[in-house]
């Protein structure tokens, strides 16, 4: 029987090394962007295992409506693109925590990291998945994956992570000392299948 595989999405770290790995510093605020369902298809065929991806859940930041009604919408649309890829994607979402001195200050993602967290542990509890891959380099996301090892399933659940590469470097990676983490080491060939350069900011004609 296929392992049942969930692939978590920590989205602006992945975007954010994504834009640090393949494109300059000023390229457009599209750059960097992935297609999470194509990351996770990509995930789960190249296993040399038998997998079957049952979900791919995404968690980022949304920005206030109020404060910033563009940014706002922006992500609503590329939320709603996720959302009707297919019925296995999950998108989870908390608002972003604005400092006194926005926009001086850039908002910031506030919780996104523990619910991330918080559902690799409870779903390999609840026995909802064999395999689980982490697309993050948040250190905060560790004692997740700890867990997840403590558990002791023979052969499962399980835990592996991703990350980006390049021909220069590799990205950090999380790992767990003395545990063999299993990483799926992403380069820019990887990157090219599930870039997305889509401009959500962009408002479609039929919305104008």
């Amino acid at each position: 029987m296929a392992a049942r595989v969930v692939v978590f999405v920590d989205y602006q770290n992945a975007y954010s090394r994504a834009r640090e790995f393949f494109h300059r510093s000023l390229s457009p605020s599209s750059s960097g962007q992935i297609d999470p369902l194509k990351l996770a298809e990509l995930l789960v065929t190249r296993s040399p295992f038998d997998r079957e991806l049952r979900q791919v859940r995404i968690y980022r930041g949304r920005p206030d409506a109020n404060r910033d009604p563009t940014g706002y919408a922006a992500n609503l649309r590329q939320c709603a693109a996720w959302d009707r890829s297919s019925p296995k994607v999950a998108v989870i979402t908390r608002t972003l925590r604005y400092p006194r001195n926005w926009p001086t200050e850039p908002a910031q993602e506030k919780g996104i990291d523990v619910a991330l967290a918080l559902d690799v542990v409870t779903m390999a509890i609840k026995q909802e998945y064999d395999v689980g891959i982490v697309m993050s380099t948040d250190t905060d996301v560790k004692p997740a994956l700890e867990a997840v090892v403590a558990l002791d399933g023979d052969p499962y659940p399980r835990c592996e992570v991703a990350a980006w590469s390049s021909r220069a470097s590799h990205s950090r990676r999380l790992s767990i000392r003395g545990v063999k983490l299993w990483c799926h080491w992403l380069d820019e060939d990887d990157y090219s299948i599930v870039a997305d350069s889509t401009s959500y900011a962009r408002r479609r004609e039929a919305e104008e």
